[in-house]
């Protein structure tokens, strides 16, 4: 079979075979990490914050951080921290000139970004560290075991830690990033999504098998609309639009070069899961401000606590359309891409080379980024929908939504870095027929 030639192709090669143990190791650290009990916790007396996190918003975050959130873990934060705190350096990078002119600077810029960026974090984890104790507290104190939370010891010291293990998940990423394959940050979101799929699947099979009156073809038909869903957001993700570029001719000596025309892919979703990453990460601040607590009286609150309501969808959906277009500025630049189509003695036909070209291709990437982003943010707000024809709250959040999405941007970005080793090396990669696996950057892996 030609997937099992590929793997052994994949094994035969030393430095990609080397990558994907260490990726492997470090994934098994995280996923060990993520059942180690802060210290002085009962791991007997969370059955409250385990029926906490099943359902709503919560059960969202918990899944980010691979369950580590109600398992009182040293990991508890997980990875969104750091994710925050981008976002707004990001942010700041569009408002303030001071980073700005840091972005421009290349990779010594990039470098002092990277280091802000982890200061940042460790201030929101400074924050949020006491929030999730005030909360496992409140949770504990239900199984008749209550924390002593304020200016104590305990506090102190487990705010240290759950930064600290925040900040090792973090390092964690960076390294399998550098060592390992795929980018680090995604995979370990990718990781805690993914730990928990066959609970859920087996949960929703289970209850499926007990309704009277097919049950089993319900779940069926749900096992189908699931693969639908995925094929789509693999078209959405890879789907791209020609952009026609026709090089003058030039004559060097005796050679000719130029004269033919080329095709600029540009992605109909270039800034691939990433906005459903920044939006999950904004919708997140209600539950921060409330000290993880919704007790219900605030309509404000309970609106935005409820993953499956209409104001937490509809403005999780416009979210995510402005991190579409926020995102695509971000990596997309048209006068850059009009400067080096001029260098290269390249047109586009029909329009003036230099600011022309730079409009027109801001144009035509604003009219595919619209739909792109609206088809982004239907996906997203798929599980709300499923949750409606009755798929439990674990399992519909498979049919759609961040997990579905964050599956398939990171396991193709994976694929596509794994298809590139292959080929460098003269190997088949994963298809056959000159087919290739297109990552995040939307360039083909040859």
């Amino acid at each position: 079979m030609k997937f099992i030639e590929t793997c052994k192709n994949i094994w035969k090669i030393e430095d990609l075979r080397t990558r994907l143990l260490t990726t492997l190791l470090f994934v098994l650290i995280y996923r060990f990490g993520s059942f180690v009990v802060l210290p002085g916790i009962d791991p007997t007396a969370l059955s409250a914050l385990h029926n906490q996190t099943a359902g709503g918003l919560m059960a969202l975050l918990d899944m980010f951080s691979g369950g580590a959130f109600s398992n009182a873990s040293v990991f508890a934060l997980g990875i969104m921290p750091y994710i925050s705190a981008s976002i707004v350096i990001q942010l700041l990078t569009i408002a303030v000139p001071y980073f700005q002119k840091m972005q421009k600077e290349g990779e010594s810029g990039r470098q002092k970004m990277n280091q802000i960026t982890r200061y940042l974090t460790v201030a929101i984890l400074l924050f949020q560290g006491p929030s999730y104790l005030v909360n496992l507290s409140v949770q504990m104190a239900q199984a008749g075991q209550p924390l002593a939370i304020g200016l104590n010891w305990f506090t102190i010291s487990s705010t240290i830690i759950l930064c600290a293990g925040s900040m090792f998940v973090m390092w964690l990423g960076e390294r399998i990033t550098d060592r390992g394959v795929g980018n680090g940050i995604s995979f370990i979101i990718l990781i805690g999504i993914i730990a928990r799929f066959p609970g859920s699947i087996v949960q929703e099979f289970g209850s499926r098998l007990n309704d009277a009156g097919g049950g089993l073809i319900v779940f069926l038909l749900e096992v189908v609309i699931l693969l639908l869903v995925f094929a789509f957001a693999i078209l959405l993700v890879q789907g791209t639009r020609k952009l026609p570029v026709q090089y003058a001719k030039r004559v060097v000596g005796n050679k000719q070069y130029g004269g033919v025309r080329q095709y600029i892919p540009l992605k109909v979703n270039a800034a691939n899961v990433m906005p459903i990453i920044f939006a999950q990460a904004i919708m997140f601040i209600p539950i921060a401000i409330v000290g993880f607590r919704a007790d219900g009286s605030n309509w404000f609150v309970r609106a935005f606590m409820d993953n499956n309501g209409f104001w937490y969808n509809f403005v999780f959906a416009l979210l995510i359309i402005a991190f579409t277009y926020f995102y695509t500025a971000i990596i997309i630049n048209p006068v850059q891409m009009a400067e080096n189509l001029k260098l290269n003695n390249g047109f586009i036909p029909g329009v003036k080379p230099g600011k022309k070209t730079a409009e027109y291709i801001d144009t035509i990437m604003s009219r595919i980024t619209l739909p792109g982003s609206i088809l982004l943010a239907v996906i997203a707000i798929l599980p709300a929908f499923a949750r409606l024809f009755g798929v439990s709250q674990g399992f519909a959040q498979f049919f759609g939504g961040t997990s579905l999405l964050i599956m398939v941007g990171v396991i193709l970005d994976t694929l596509q870095q794994i298809e590139s080793h292959l080929l460098m090396r003269h190997y088949d990669g994963f298809f056959e027929g000159g087919m290739r696996i297109k990552g995040r950057s939307g360039a083909m892996a040859y």
